[in-house]
């Protein structure tokens, strides 16, 4: 298990959380503004996805 942070727009973090969640097995995001008030930290406990064993 791991966390992942992603600084993005605001109006990006939907399709980051998407995206990263299509890929990893991830918890809600936690989020929170930067420091400057103009874009949003995403915090993500991730793990990576089960292998799926090859159809023979």
């Amino acid at each position: 298990m791991f966390e992942i942070r992603v600084i993005c727009d605001r109006a990006d973090a939907e399709h980051v959380s998407r995206a990263l969640a299509a890929v990893f097995d991830t918890g809600p995001a936690r989020q929170y503004p930067t420091r400057d008030g103009k874009r949003t930290r995403l915090y993500f406990t991730a793990d990576h996805r089960p292998t799926t064993p090859e159809s023979e």
